[in-house]
């Protein structure tokens, strides 16, 4: 028999956008319950587990205001700390771009999010695939949870923006990565060309390991992820298990990300840095902003507009500024030699620039 339930707001997701919109909207007096479809918050790891460092974000999102509350990360959550990035292009020429931050278990990473949101008093249920999705109604294969405010965190397939008519994403990027053992030098590193069509391979070092792993472009890989992965292992000499997948958008934002009494924040909205395809960050970021905004409607009764306003007011500009910086690499992504040329071009300088979501040619 199907249980009934009911709260203020449902988020669907326990990533990092939906526990930080459950968190916020719960320390506002809401009540809210999240929806998990994994058995386990976190597992299994999707993702490079590189994240900036407080510094960097203030530096990339000036009009964030103080975002010591949502990336402030308990020591045992910080793998390995780095002071710069390390690209390499097609021909292996080495660029080395400052950039600060820390690598971590991005599953234990989840976890800490989650448990920001039950201290906050939000509830999360796990092993809940949601089936169907309508004004005021979340259903899964054993509960139907009514709510004033549906929050989608649900990755860029959400069901939730499809059942209200909120866009979603043609060009989804695929992405697989793995754990690998050993000790790496303390530096990221990233392989642009015919190694990765479109897309850049990674190594990120971690303590005893590294996150190694690949996304390629549908509009320019010939063979499958898979095999651009294997081919990439081999050619590093690195021994790795299989890999884990996921797509990624890799592009702007979606136009609309709120109708009637539903919103989608993190990678349901598409609100990722285009030229590299970091989500933690926006989903945190955007996270805030929505269940400020969700627990305001309820408890208030302004608008879920609100949302698409402060979201686009405080990070739009620069992923926009990603968006068109991917566009015009993808004139070059076609090529080797053309992409070679490109990052000749561009240089340490204009690399730092890219990397924060800057004009690269100011």
């Amino acid at each position: 028999m199907v249980k009934e339930l009911s709260y203020d707001i449902v988020v669907v997701g326990a990533g990092p956008a939906g526990s930080t919109a459950a968190r916020f909207a719960a320390e506002a007096g809401a009540s809210v319950m999240v929806l998990e479809r994994r058995t386990q918050v976190g597992v299994p790891v999707r993702c490079g587990e590189l994240m900036p460092d407080l510094t960097e974000m203030r530096n990339i999102f000036p009009l964030a205001g103080d975002m010591s509350d949502i990336f402030d990360v308990p020591s045992d959550l910080v793998s390995l700390e780095f002071s710069s990035i390390r690209i390499f292009s097609p021909k292996n020429t080495r660029y080395e771009v400052p950039f600060t931050g820390y690598t971590t278990d991005r599953d234990r990473l989840d976890q800490f999010f989650a448990s920001q949101a039950i201290r906050a008093g939000a509830e999360i249920m796990t092993g809940q695939r949601v089936t169907k999705v309508e004004e005021g109604m979340v259903h899964t294969d054993d509960l139907s949870v009514r709510a004033k405010v549906i929050v989608g965190a649900d990755g860029p397939l959400s069901i939730v923006g499809k059942a209200f008519g909120l866009d979603r994403y043609a060009d989804l990027c695929p992405a697989v990565t793995v754990q690998v053992p050993g000790e790496f030098e303390p530096v990221p590193e990233m392989y642009f060309g015919t190694v990765a069509p479109g897309g850049y391979a990674w190594i990120i070092p971690k303590k005893g390991c590294a996150n190694v792993g690949l996304g390629v472009s549908r509009k320019f890989a010939k063979m499958t992820v898979g095999e651009y992965f294997d081919m990439f292992v081999k050619s590093r000499g690195l021994t790795a298990g299989k890999p884990e997948g996921k797509v990624v958008p890799m592009s702007m934002p979606v136009k609309r990300t709120v109708a009637g009494q539903a919103m989608i924040v993190g990678d349901a909205a598409g609100q990722v840095m285009a030229v590299n395809g970091g989500g933690i960050p926006m989903a945190r970021i955007t996270g805030k902003v929505a269940g400020t905004v969700a627990a305001s409607n309820v408890l208030k009764g302004t608008p879920l507009t609100d949302y698409e306003t402060e979201w686009r007011r405080q990070v739009y500009k620069p992923l926009r500024t990603a968006a068109r910086t991917k566009v015009l690499a993808e004139l070059c992504f076609g090529s080797a030699w053309r992409t070679e040329m490109a990052m000749k071009v561009l240089g340490p300088r204009r690399m730092n620039n890219l990397i924060r979501c800057r004009p690269i040619f100011p």
